[in-house]
């Protein structure tokens, strides 16, 4: 009878973790569903990037309010949940802070870990009223309503909840230490290990000893059954960049802004073209099935590195707000590209798991997501990629499905048709022969 709580607590443990496993086995399948790219090169430099920007939260403090308030929940969420261990061990052998006999230095991890829980609870608030109080500009934007604008507030509510049940825990804990009761022997320095919850301890005065345990079991139990809901929500959530952000940043473009990649299979026409020894007249080479398409005008177009930054992406707003064509009222927002292009995968995945392999459902995310008219509004600036915290590059997905429109579908915009028709007969975007190239020169 006596183990029953160990019993209980393996069960839920085993279904917590093994639940989330299988979603990030999803997760790393749908990723997996974009092209190959190689993103391994200059491996010094990923790792700098990814330690100062991932680590190092380099990007985030360019905003200081904001900056510092994350570095506090990031920095404190991680530390504070170095506890779970001790947890999972009482959890499972019935043992009661098992690492108590670390003494002093067990008092100032316990200390260290109320006083971070504390700044979190407090920056967290901070975050909520920022939200729903203050109601910043770039969380107001038309793709924010409905379950992104529920989805960031019910992470905040996650914390606040984790880090309250933390300090009771603590609070009911002390004040049975300080009692005497069985089980709960003294840590050591007693309020010195305690220095938030011994302010919440008075609360619990003249409580019997079994109205106390009662307090500190059902915090136990409900914090530690929240880390391993709110483990599971990230994958539904737009925080899983808790997890991505490393390999995101590691994986993150290294190549001069702005560079446009160019495609192999125009390269090679390209070169035919221009080697004066080829016959113009040979018949072409037989390509190997299906010849490739041009661009990307679904997700599964592109590769899995844009694939993984849609999944990446926190919902911030930054690329949106330094964006000068959302500025000026254009229809176009980064953060939105990600998040179509993250719902437009989520539902391919949907259709992989009822029918084991894709099947075609009439739908793409070029028009049914992301209008023509927000890819033509870009400027290619790289402003959004330069503004992200983790190096996610709206950018990219915006040319891929430009490519997409000009050379399948010859669809650009009559401006852009004409400047590449000039190109094409003059050499340049402009309507004049090239013999008249220079007859400013003689204007009066």
């Amino acid at each position: 009878m006596q183990y029953i709580p160990n019993i209980l607590f393996l069960i839920i443990l085993v279904l917590g973790i093994g639940f989330f496993t299988k979603n990030i086995k999803k997760l790393f399948r749908n990723i997996k569903l974009g092209k190959d790219i190689d993103r391994t090169d200059n491996k010094p430099l990923r790792w700098r990037n990814m330690a100062k920007i991932a680590l190092g939260q380099y990007k985030m403090v360019k905003r200081p309010v904001s900056g510092i308030l994350h570095v506090v929940v990031y920095v404190g969420f991680i530390i504070i949940n170095i506890e779970v261990l001790e947890i999972i061990i009482d959890g499972l052998f019935g043992t009661h802070r098992i690492f108590g006999f670390l003494g002093g230095f067990y008092d100032f991890l316990i200390g260290s870990f109320e006083i971070l829980a504390f700044l979190v609870f407090v920056s967290v608030i901070i975050f909520w009223i920022r939200r729903n109080v203050i109601r910043l500009k770039r969380f107001l934007n038309p793709e924010m309503k409905g379950w992104p604008k529920m989805d960031g507030n019910l992470i905040l509510y996650f914390e606040m909840v984790l880090m309250t049940l933390f300090l009771v825990m603590n609070a009911a804990d002390l004040q049975l230490q300080t009692i005497g009761a069985d089980h709960y022997a003294s840590q050591g320095g007693l309020v010195g290990a305690f220095p938030i919850s011994q302010y919440i301890a008075p609360l619990f005065e003249g409580m019997s000893a079994s109205s106390l345990i009662i307090i500190e079991r059902s915090a136990w139990w409900v914090h530690i059954v929240g880390i391993l809901v709110f483990l599971n929500y990230l994958y539904y959530s737009k925080h899983l960049h808790i997890l991505l952000a490393f390999p995101n940043t590691w994986y993150a473009k290294l190549k001069p802004k702005g560079e446009f990649n160019n495609l192999d299979s125009v390269t090679k026409e390209v070169m035919l073209m221009m080697d004066p020894n080829a016959d113009p007249f040979a018949a072409p080479a037989e390509e190997e099935g299906d010849p490739e398409k041009f661009g990307a005008s679904d997700v599964l177009d592109l590769n899995w590195v844009q694939l993984m930054n849609s999944y990446s992406c926190t919902e911030c707003g930054r690329c949106t707000s330094e964006c000068p064509a959302n500025q000026t009222g254009k229809k176009l927002s980064p953060r939105k590209i990600m998040m179509d292009t993250r719902d437009r995968l989520e539902t391919v995945s949907k259709n992989i798991d009822q029918n084991g392999t894709f099947q075609p459902d009439g739908k793409q995310l070029l028009d049914d997501h992301i209008s023509k008219e927000e890819l033509w509004a870009c400027t290619t600036c790289n402003a959004c990629v330069e503004a992200c915290p983790i190096g996610i590059d709206p950018l990219s997905i915006i040319l891929d499905m430009r490519r997409y429109m000009v050379m399948e579908e010859s669809a650009a915009p009559s401006d852009l048709n004409n400047a590449m028709t000039n190109i094409e007969n003059n050499g340049a975007p402009w309507p004049f022969n090239q013999m008249d190239r220079a007859n400013w020169i003689n204007e009066s």
